[in-house]
């Protein structure tokens, strides 16, 4: 794979071509950069099949080195610190990401998924839904990536209205009285949605509370969501819901 790295400093550089040059062979590295505008020369002089991303440069950062390319016709693997809102927009939208201190184990895994997916040569969507994401940020308009056994489905988070576990699958409802049988356990979904008024009111059920209707009393209770249907809530998890319920 003819790869380019970009990171603004260049001891890290340096770390990640010894890795690759000792531990993946079949990576190529065509090039590096230190910051947004000469990885962008870079890109558009010498076209790579894999970019190996720092997501904080300088000059800007990674998503706006991505925003800054018409065509995104290669693969993306984000080599990061632990930015909590960088990760969290990554993941939901399906791409991959290494942390630093890059360890060799998570570095081969993604060279080896980033190879995979170039077979696919389907990710494009993903990247838009990033860009979307990372510059509607305050806003609440995310769209999330849901894995089916088809490939992806990109839905707008605010949409959902609940998500019913199913073994190690999740049926996903949606307001427009569909729903998508997602290849991700119901967990998956919860890290994901937590801190976007999602609340797991039982083992098997992570509802929207934007989208309650009524909670009805008992001694766990249970809510109507706004599509007419009735979820219980757990005895365990009553106490929590409804101090959540009260400051919504």
């Amino acid at each position: 794979m003819k790869t380019i790295i970009v990171d603004d400093i260049k001891k890290n550089r340096e770390v990640l071509k010894e890795m690759l040059s000792d531990y993946c062979p079949q990576v190529d590295i065509i090039g590096e950069a230190e910051n947004v505008e000469s990885a962008r020369e870079l890109i558009l002089g010498t076209p790579p099949e894999l970019l190996l991303l720092d997501v904080e440069m300088p000059d800007g950062t990674g998503f706006d080195l991505l925003n800054k390319i018409d065509s995104i016709n290669f693969e993306v693997v984000f080599v990061t610190a632990h930015d909590r809102y960088a990760l969290k927009a990554i993941k939901f939208c399906a791409l991959d990401y290494i942390l630093k201190p890059v360890q060799l184990k998570e570095l081969i895994q993604a060279i080896h998924r980033a190879g995979e997916k170039l077979k696919e040569r389907n990710s494009s969507a993903n990247f838009s839904h990033l860009l979307h994401n990372i510059q509607n940020k305050n806003t609440g308009d995310h769209r999330i990536a849901i894995p089916t056994q088809e490939g992806f489905v990109f839905i707008e988070v605010s949409d959902i209205i609940r998500c019913e576990a199913d073994g190690s699958y999740t049926q996903v409802f949606l307001k427009n009285k569909k729903s998508i049988f997602a290849t991700r356990k119901i967990k998956g979904f919860e890290d994901l949605l937590q801190d976007y008024n999602f609340f797991r009111i039982h083992r098997s059920h992570l509802i929207n509370m934007n989208h309650i209707e009524k909670y009805h009393r008992g001694e766990g209770g249970y809510v109507t969501m706004i599509d007419g249907c009735s979820v219980d809530v757990s005895r365990r998890k009553k106490d929590e819901f409804l101090e959540r319920l009260n400051s919504v």
